[in-house]
């Protein structure tokens, strides 16, 4: 029999669990004769800011082993821009969930992205980016400090008329507790992990390899960690976490649900492969079918201790 690949995720029903991460599959409509945004459960847009984002200089992507470091920095149209250039081409995929990242140097910049995304038909939900290592103001300023975390979120909260995800930094002591700060302030699900601050060196020249000094560490070298902090994270909460972190493989997607993710979010595997999501859909499927999984959703904490 075919199984079923529905989830459910803070009161939305996805066709499958796979869904292409921020940063990694532009704002989604670029990538409609690449691959069938049809058959993906949703995708996340770039990182939208109050107003246009040039992003730091260059260089700003290196290779290093069995991943790559980026400091992109948000680069971005702005809002306003999204909704009035791109928002309109993806409502033709209304099956296909449209979340917006949300990005901001201070609360109110967040609150403002948030106010004018109310207004457009088309979104399925908010992430609220608390956890970019890549910029020199915000991001994960509040995703490392758990009381500026708490008030971002409550605010978002209170504004926001879409389900709202909050995106954590896997940069802080404890995985666990930022999580349930996210939940307490009234998050209705997690999406985790954002990358490793990192450092790479060119050693004939001495200089940092990136021109913004460190990055963010992406890609299969950081799944194995990836998965742990899934798990931390979806024992401490009652809402749906999304994982993410290195996913190249049905396999590895299986991995997060097992730890407790509800959705996964391929990142990295784009950039090798711009098929990647729908790739791993279709083969998440495949893997469930040979393995006698009727639902993909029976899969979610499915990992056991004995």
């Amino acid at each position: 029999m075919k199984p079923d690949m529905r989830v459910r995720l803070c009161g939305l029903e996805l066709r499958n669990p796979v869904i292409a991460a921020s940063g990694t599959f532009g704002y989604g409509i670029e990538f409609e004769e690449i691959l069938s945004l049809d058959k993906i459960g949703g995708f996340v847009t770039k990182g939208l800011s109050r107003e246009p984002m040039p992003g730091n200089e260059a260089p700003r992507i290196i290779e290093t082993a069995s991943g790559m470091i980026n400091a992109i920095g948000l680069q971005n149209m702005g809002v306003a821009a999204f909704l009035a250039e791109k928002l309109p081409a993806l409502r033709r995929y209304s099956g296909t969930a449209c979340i917006a990242n949300v990005f901001g140097y201070t609360v109110d910049d967040y609150l403002a992205v948030i106010e004018q995304l109310n207004t457009a038909d088309g979104i399925a939900a908010y992430e609220l980016n608390a956890s970019c290592p890549n910029t020199r103001h915000g991001g994960l300023i509040f995703g490392a400090d758990p009381t500026q975390l708490a008030e971002l979120v409550v605010r978002a909260k209170r504004l926001a008329t879409r389900p709202l995800i909050v995106k954590l930094s896997p940069n802080v002591t404890s995985i666990a507790q930022m999580a349930r700060v996210a939940e307490a302030a009234g998050a209705d699900a997690l999406s985790l992990v954002n990358t490793f601050v990192s450092l790479a060196i060119d050693v004939k020249s001495r200089r940092p390899r990136i021109a913004n000094i460190t990055g963010g560490l992406s890609g299969p070298a950081i799944k194995p960690i990836a998965v742990r902090m899934v798990w931390e994270a979806a024992k401490a909460v009652k809402i749906p976490v999304i994982g993410m972190g290195g996913i190249t493989t049905p396999e590895d997607a299986v991995e997060f649900l097992l730890a407790g993710a509800t959705a996964v979010e391929i990142g990295t595997a784009s950039y090798a492969d711009p098929r990647a999501v729908e790739r791993l859909a279709k083969g998440l499927e495949t893997w469930c079918s040979g393995n006698h999984v009727e639902r993909v959703s029976e899969l979610t904490g499915g990992l056991r201790m004995e």
